[in-house]
C-alpha cells in the first residue's frame, strides 16, 4: 500500500545530488577582484590583453586566484583588498598611459569563489542584488529639451530633403530651439510648402507670417508628438543602458524609469563609482555621414591641408583621418537591426545593417545621388567621434537592408555589428543622485538574512520534531530539503537575490511546512476514526493533496500577480515566492511520502506510527496510537 516503485526513489535522488550540487557554489561567498573593460566602443579586449593582465600582475609579486576572460571584460580575483587596489592601480596605469584620454575601465569587483570543478558543471551562484552584495546606485535625469531639439533637427534635415524632391524653392532652412523657420518669397511657394508640410509631416504645427517682403513658416511640434518623442526617448536610452552595460560584464544590472524623465541604474559589486560613471558615459550616438569628397577635403586627410568649412575631420580604428561633412544623413534612431554576415557574392565578411521605413527611403535617396563615394558610420562616445567605417556606395540601396563589407574580418564583422545594433541615446542624461553601497554592509545584510531563514528553519524543526515526533523528523527533512532545492533552482536561473527575496525564502519555509501539518493532522484524523497504521498513512496523503493543492493555487495566482504588475523589489520577493511553492509541493507531499515509505512501508504488520498523541474526543486521556 505505501510503497513507492524503484523509479521514484531514483527521481528522489537525483533531485537530491542536482540540489547539493548547484546550491553548493552560494556556500563560498565572493573575493574582491579587478574588472578590464574596454572604454571605447571600438576597443577590445583579447587574448593578447589577458597575457598582458598575467604578466604585470607576476612582476609586481601579485598572486590572483583566477584570472579569466569572459565576455568582453578580463576579470582577476584577489585573497584581499589590499592586493585587489594594488592590482587596480598596476593595471589602470599599464592600460591608461594617459589619463586624459582612457581607452579602458579598470574597476573594483567582487568575484564568486566557486571551486574550478563546480564551475566545470556549470554550478555558480546566484546573483546578489544591490542591498546584499554593494555596488553603486545612480539616478539619471534625461534631458527631454535635448530630445526635442534633437527631433527637431531630424525634422529640419527631412523637410530640406522633402521640399527639394517637390522642386519647391526656399529662402533657407534654419533651426531655433525646438522650432524650425522656413523662408519663402511668394505665395504660390508658401502654399506649396504648407500643402507638403500637411501631407507628409502631420507632426508639425505650422504658422505663416510676413518677414517683410518675404514670408515665413514657424513650425513647432505637436504636444502629442512631443510627448511621443520623449516616451521614446526615455524607453532608447534605458534600452541602450542595458545593452552597453551588458556588454561590460556586470552582473544582472537594474535599468528601471522612476517618473517621467528620469532612469534608475544600479551596478551590484562595482565598489568604484568613479568608474560606474565611465561605464556609464559609454553610451554612444551612431551618425551616417558622407565623406568630404572634394580636393580640399582631400588635402585635408593627407595633412597636407586645413579642414574645409563645414566638414570635420575624425579618425577611424587604424588611427587615420576620415574628413566627413556635418550634415547628419542617419542616426541610430533610424537603424532597427545590425548582424554580422557574409557577403553574397565574395563570401567576405559583412555586416547587414534594417532600417525602418522613413531611414529607407533617406538612405535610397542618398546612395542614389553618391554612387562611388564613400559614407562613413561614426560612433561619438564623450563628445569625440570615431569612424567605424567608410565603404564606397556601388550602387543605390532600396528595401532597407545595408550592407556594410571590405577589408574586414568575421571578428570585425561582428564587433561593428554589436556596435551598431547597442544603439545610440536618444537624449542627453545628467547624474543627479549617486550612492554608493560598501561590501560590508551588504555582508551585514547576507547576515542577517541568512539568520533569519536558519533560525525559522531551526524552530519550525523542533517544533515539528516535538510535536509530531517521527513524522516531525521526516517534515523537517523534507523542509530542508526545500531549502536546498529552492536554492538550486534559483541558482540554475541566476536569479537576483535581494532581502526581500530572502524575507521570501523565510515565507516559503513557513508555507513548506504548512503542507505536512496537513498531512500529518490527516493522518491523525485516520488514526482516531480507527483506521490501521498503514490505512491511515496512505489516507492521509491522499485526502490532503487536494487541499495542498487548491491552497497552493490560489497562493501562487497571488504570486504571479506581483510578478507581473510589481518591480523591483516585489519582483524579487514575488519571484522566489512563486518559486518556494512549487518546490514545497514536490517537497513536502512528493519527498516526504517517499521517507515515510521508505521507513513505515516495508513493514508489513505495522501496529503503531509515531506521530505525536492522537486525542479521542471520547476519550482524550488514552492515546489512540503509541507515541515514541
Amino acid at each position: 500500500m505505501n510503497r513507492y516503485p524503484i523509479w521514484k526513489y531514483v527521481i528522489i535522488v537525483i533531485m537530491l545530488l542536482l540540489g547539493t550540487i548547484y546550491s553548493l557554489p552560494n556556500l563560498y561567498g565572493e573575493a574582491p577582484a579587478v574588472q578590464v573593460s574596454p572604454g571605447k566602443a571600438t576597443v577590445k579586449l583579447d587574448n593578447a590583453s589577458l597575457s598582458k593582465v598575467e604578466s604585470l600582475l607576476q612582476a609586481e609579486g601579485l598572486q590572483a586566484g583566477m584570472i579569466q576572460m569572459e565576455g568582453h571584460s578580463i576579470k582577476a580575483r584577489f585573497d584581499d583588498t589590499t592586493a585587489q587596489l594594488k592590482a587596480r592601480d598596476v593595471l589602470e596605469k599599464a592600460f591608461n598611459p594617459n589619463p586624459a584620454e582612457p581607452n579602458y575601465v579598470v574597476a573594483l569587483n567582487l568575484l564568486p569563489r566557486t571551486p574550478a570543478w563546480l564551475q566545470a558543471l556549470h554550478a555558480n551562484p546566484m546573483y546578489l542584488g544591490l542591498d546584499l552584495r554593494g555596488g553603486v546606485h545612480f539616478l539619471l535625469q534625461v534631458d527631454m529639451a535635448g530630445a526635442l531639439t534633437k527631433k527637431a533637427d531630424v525634422y529640419a534635415s527631412d523637410l530640406r530633403m522633402a521640399l527639394r524632391d517637390k522642386n519647391i524653392r526656399h529662402g533657407g532652412i534654419t533651426r531655433n530651439g525646438q522650432s524650425i523657420e522656413i523662408r519663402v518669397r511668394d505665395a504660390a511657394t508658401l502654399q506649396a510648402a504648407q500643402n507638403l508640410l500637411q501631407d507628409q509631416f502631420p507632426d508639425l504645427l505650422a504658422t505663416a507670417s510676413a518677414d517683410g517682403s518675404d514670408s515665413k513658416l514657424l513650425l513647432t511640434i505637436k504636444p502629442e508628438a512631443a510627448r511621443k518623442t520623449q516616451e521614446q526617448a526615455l524607453k532608447q536610452n534605458i534600452t541602450t543602458l542595458h545593452n552597453r552595460i551588458n556588454e561590460l560584464g556586470v552582473a544582472e544590472p537594474v535599468i528601471q524609469q522612476q517618473g517621467l524623465d528620469r532612469i534608475v541604474v544600479q551596478l551590484p559589486g562595482v565598489q568604484d563609482t568613479a568608474k560606474a560613471k565611465d561605464i556609464l558615459g559609454r553610451t554612444a550616438t551612431l551618425e551616417l555621414r558622407m565623406v568630404d569628397e572634394s580636393s580640399e577635403g582631400r588635402a585635408a586627410e593627407v595633412g597636407s591641408g586645413p579642414v574645409p568649412f563645414g566638414s570635420e575631420r575624425h579618425l577611424d580604428r587604424n588611427g587615420q583621418p576620415v574628413i566627413t561633412k556635418r550634415q547628419v544623413v542617419l542616426t541610430g534612431e533610424n537603424l532597427t537591426d545590425a548582424q554580422a554576415g557574409f557577403d553574397s557574392q565574395t563570401q567576405e565578411a559583412a555586416v547587414h545593417l534594417t532600417l525602418d521605413a522613413k531611414g529607407s527611403r533617406i538612405f535610397r535617396d542618398i546612395t542614389r545621388d553618391n554612387i562611388g563615394k564613400r559614407m562613413a558610420i561614426l560612433l561619438f562616445e564623450k563628445g569625440k567621434g570615431e569612424v567605424v567605417t567608410a565603404p564606397v556606395i556601388r550602387s543605390e540601396i532600396g528595401g532597407g537592408r545595408v550592407q556594410i563589407s571590405g577589408r574586414m574580418t568575421t571578428a570585425e564583422a561582428s564587433d561593428t555589428a554589436l556596435l551598431l545594433r547597442a544603439g545610440s541615446l536618444a537624449a542627453p542624461m545628467d547624474i543627479i543622485e549617486e550612492r554608493t553601497i560598501g561590501p560590508s554592509l551588504g555582508a551585514e545584510n547576507i547576515a542577517k538574512g541568512f539568520n533569519s531563514v536558519i533560525w525559522g528553519f531551526l524552530v519550525i524543526v523542533a517544533f515539528m520534531c516535538i510535536y509530531y515526533m517521527m513524522f516531525g523528523v521526516f517534515s523537517s527533512i523534507a523542509l530542508g530539503f526545500n531549502l536546498v532545492l529552492l536554492v538550486a533552482v534559483l541558482s540554475m536561473l541566476q536569479a537576483t537575490l535581494t532581502l526581500p527575496g530572502m524575507a521570501a525564502m523565510a515565507l516559503a519555509l513557513g508555507m513548506a511546512i504548512d503542507a505536512n501539518v496537513l498531512i500529518n493532522e490527516r493522518v491523525r484524523e485516520e488514526l482516531r476514526n480507527g483506521a490501521s497504521a498503514q490505512a491511515a498513512i496512505h489516507a492521509g496523503y491522499d485526502r490532503a493533496w487536494g487541499t495542498i493543492l487548491d491552497s497552493n493555487i490560489t497562493t501562487l495566482i497571488a504570486g504571479v500577480a506581483l510578478l507581473l504588475f510589481g518591480s523591483g523589489p516585489v519582483r524579487g520577493f514575488a519571484v522566489v515566492h512563486c518559486i518556494g511553492i512549487m518546490t514545497s509541493m514536490f517537497s513536502a507531499v512528493f519527498f516526504s511520502r517517499g521517507l515515510v515509505n521508505l521507513w513505515y512501508g516495508r513493514q508489513k504488520k505495522l501496529k503503531s506510527v509515531s506521530i505525536g498523541t492522537v486525542w479521542k474526543p471520547e476519550a482524550a486521556t488514552t492515546p489512540a496510537v503509541n507515541a515514541h
